[in-house]
């Protein structure tokens, strides 16, 4: 997902796979046996459970932007679905940007499918600071597995696909077609991955119901769920003034001008930290976020600069007036004087928010299965963005949900761990959700 680090305490899970309730294909499964080019079984802790060693082997495919290896993870995925017995589809959307499908047909091709969406890429790592190497997916003693993607998403692909897995070994079948899809570049905007495959004839030939996406860990018991995200808009503002020489008191310079514009962006940004702070019933996903990210100008030390530029990364919730808020920034360009303009890089401009009340059949039956397990759930707008935001903006509506309670949030940030015991309690839970959502009855638009 699209998101900086975030950090959390961590106070160590001391919970194995036997104290759930999981049930695996049994031994000799074709999980089990299943290991990627260069690798082999003495890597693996003996005895571990074949999801966790699918997990693992998944993790070591350097999918790390900005030259993720998309042809390895294609052929995993492939041979998955061999496995599996599922159908698989590749659409390539941009050069070397492949979406992989695997597909579970339903019963009833009148109904409208569920797609469970994860991405395959990973963002960059700074391996000095990590105490393993982030593509190994070391464990340690306690069955905290560390690598880039653990939490962020690699983890739900393969929880999707054991799922799948133990359903199908149960001789499962349901009304509605399941379809996983694969995507790329979702953790640098999803422009050549999500945004193109929703244009595309391949997706509509989906026929889309409902989707599930990512969501967070949770440090705390309840599990977080995700029916809207704020909006990203990346800013760039341009200020132009008088150059000269660097000794000199030179009027109506770029950096005067740009300081002011800096200023009210950054006193806007106290006031929403404020209200974030001063309400108990907010969440960061309510507010409007907003950092400077980059200045650039100048050229030398006595040179005073003709043009200097400072980047914002504003997160705008989907309750927010966008044109109002669109007039906000062109005022504080304004009053910074001539010569100040703006561009945006990134403004997504079309939020969705999924209903998570009684008129939602979709959020009534996914919250059902959630008490039925006893598990708590807290619905929230997402802080950052995920590709779920194409989806809604398809009319597509779809929850982000990751599995993952009493979790440090790492994503994107140094020692990404999950431990095997929460992943595995994953698989169980949508071993739980999937028969649910895909046996939903037909909706009054589907008669």
């Amino acid at each position: 997902m699209v998101l900086g680090p975030l950090k959390a305490s961590w106070s160590g899970l001391q919970r194995t796979a036997n104290i759930l309730s999981y049930h695996p294909a049994g031994k000799g499964s074709k999980a089990s046996r299943t290991t990627m080019p260069g690798q082999d079984h003495h890597q693996l802790s003996e005895g571990e459970h074949p999801a966790v060693t699918l997990f693992r082997q998944y993790l070591r495919i350097r999918t790390v932007q900005p030259e993720p290896s998309y042809d390895e993870a294609v052929l995993f995925l492939e041979k998955i679905a061999k496995d599996l017995g599922l159908e698989c589809q590749k659409v390539e959307v941009a050069p070397g940007r492949v979406v992989t499908i695997l597909t579970w047909q339903g019963t009833d091709p009148s109904l409208r499918s569920l797609v469970l969406n994860s991405h395959t890429d990973v963002v960059p790592v700074f391996e000095e600071h990590w105490n393993h190497d982030p593509f190994e997916a070391f464990k340690d003693t306690q069955g905290n597995i560390y690598a880039r993607g653990a939490q962020d998403m690699k983890c739900v692909g393969i929880q999707y696909l054991e799922a799948v897995r133990r359903l199908k070994a149960e001789g499962k079948c349901f009304p509605r077609t399941i379809h996983l899809t694969f995507v790329p570049d979702e953790e640098i905007g999803g422009y050549q991955g999500m945004q193109l495959f929703v244009k595309q004839p391949e997706f509509k030939a989906l026929r889309a119901g409902f989707a599930l996406d990512e969501g967070l860990a949770s440090p705390t018991e309840t599990f977080t769920v995700f029916y809207s995200e704020r909006s990203p808009w990346w800013l760039h503002v341009t200020s132009s003034g008088n150059p000269g020489h660097g000794s000199q008191f030179i009027e109506n310079t770029a950096a005067e001008k740009l300081h002011k514009v800096v200023t009210s962006v950054l006193e806007f940004r106290e006031q929403e930290k404020h209200r974030l702070q001063s309400d108990p019933n907010l969440t960061l996903g309510s507010v409007t976020s907003v950092n400077l990210t980059m200045l650039e100008g100048g050229v030398a030390f006595n040179v005073v600069p003709a043009t200097m530029r400072a980047s914002f990364d504003f997160r705008v919730p989907p309750d927010v007036d966008h044109k109002a808020f669109d007039e906000r920034i062109q005022g504080w360009c304004q009053e910074a004087g001539e010569g100040v303009t703006y561009q945006f890089y990134q403004k997504f401009t079309e939020p969705r928010i999924t209903a998570v009340d009684d008129s939602n059949p979709w959020w009534v039956e996914f919250s059902r299965v959630c008490r039925e397990m006893n598990l708590r759930i807290k619905p929230e707008i997402f802080p950052a963005s995920t590709d779920s935001r194409y989806l809604r903006a398809v009319r597509v509506p779809a929850l982000g949900f990751s599995p993952m309670n009493r979790t440090p949030v790492l994503l994107h940030d140094h020692n990404e761990f999950l431990n095997e015991a929460v992943f595995l309690q994953g698989i169980d839970i949508y071993a739980r959700l999937l028969p649910a959502l895909a046996s939903m009855p037909a909706l009054h638009d589907e008669c």
